[in-house]
């Protein structure tokens, strides 16, 4: 198959280049390089089945010759607000390649009659009141506070995504992907895992907001890719989750990652500065996944860690 993947420069979509292409299969990416980084497809220049194309999907997107898959990963996906990459700092941006990006991809889709993935997100749920969050669960969200330009948009690319199957029958599979973590993830990402890494390596203390009951649940990104590809060569068409359903609290993980990385300094508990409506809980429900495609996690957290904190150690 010859595969259009946006955002494939990107710490997610750059591991799923790597399967794609272990697969067999010719890959063609698109990124413009905001939040993406040429470093981590570098190891794939010059390579007769891969190609990268500067561009942001926001604008029409064409490429020559005929495209049998369209994997739609772009977009800003940190929500830290003092992240310059992340998608408080690039608001407009954020919602444009959630909305005409999606349909500008979903255009090449159906020029092609090409099967079509949406990588969607946990945030489609905003600050959730079920737990743990099952796909039948519509939400509990802020359509106008500072997080919803990205879960809104997510939202708009869901709906245009079942609209293009529904009225013009594309293939299509939606990913609702929760906390990912692994190498090549920006020392800067302004996200939890990477803070606390790049603290712990420099022997500094982590900095845990609020009291740090608040909980996340984490999938290695390999894992993660292994559900999108499954997902990818799946006939299902609804939300899908995928995520690892093992819930932790924030002071447990960075307790994890100081005996990880042996760093003598402790936990700093700082006041509570969290953006508006960020999630106190968030736990995937992935029965369907199972069910469906086969699927679960298995990478342990230890190991997952471990690999990220050496590519952190080899990049500071």
């Amino acid at each position: 198959m010859r595969i259009l993947l946006t955002g494939g420069a990107g710490f997610i979509g750059s591991h799923l280049s790597d399967r794609l292409l272990k697969e067999k299969h010719q890959v063609v990416v698109i990124d413009n390089l905001i939040t993406g980084r040429l470093e981590n497809i570098a190891h794939l220049a010059g390579r007769e089945d891969f190609s990268f194309v500067k561009h942001d999907v926001s604008n029409f997107i064409f490429i020559p010759g005929k495209i049998d898959i369209v994997l739609h990963l772009a977009s800003p996906a940190s929500p830290n607000p003092s992240s310059p990459f992340g998608y408080p700092q690039l608001p407009i941006q954020t919602l444009k390649v959630g909305s005409l990006g999606t349909h500008n991809a979903l255009g090449v889709a159906r020029a092609h009659d090409a099967r079509f993935l949406l990588a969607s997100t946990s945030e489609v749920y905003g600050d959730p009141q079920e737990h743990p969050q099952q796909e039948s669960y519509w939400g509990h969200v802020d359509p106008i506070g500072p997080r919803s330009v990205y879960d809104e948009a997510k939202r708009f690319a869901e709906s245009i995504t079942m609209a293009y199957h529904r009225y013009h029958g594309l293939k299509t599979h939606i990913a609702r992907i929760f906390n990912t973590y692994g190498p090549r993830m920006r020392l800067d990402d302004g996200r939890v895992i990477p803070n606390f890494i790049c603290q712990a390596i420099k022997g500094d203390p982590l900095t845990v907001y609020g009291d740090g009951s608040q909980t996340r649940s984490f999938c290695y990104v390999d894992d993660l890719v292994d559900g999108l590809y499954k997902l990818l060569t799946s006939e299902e068409h609804t939300p899908v989750n995928l995520g690892n359903p093992k819930e932790m609290t924030i002071l447990e993980l960075a307790s994890t990652i100081n005996r990880l990385t042996d760093n003598p300094a402790d936990i700093q508990i700082m006041p509570d500065q969290r953006a508006p409506a960020d999630p106190q809980r968030r736990q995937p429900d992935i029965t369907r996944a199972k069910e469906i495609l086969g699927w679960e996690p298995q990478v342990d957290l230890d190991h997952g860690l471990m690999q990220t904190i050496e590519d952190f150690r080899d990049r500071l």
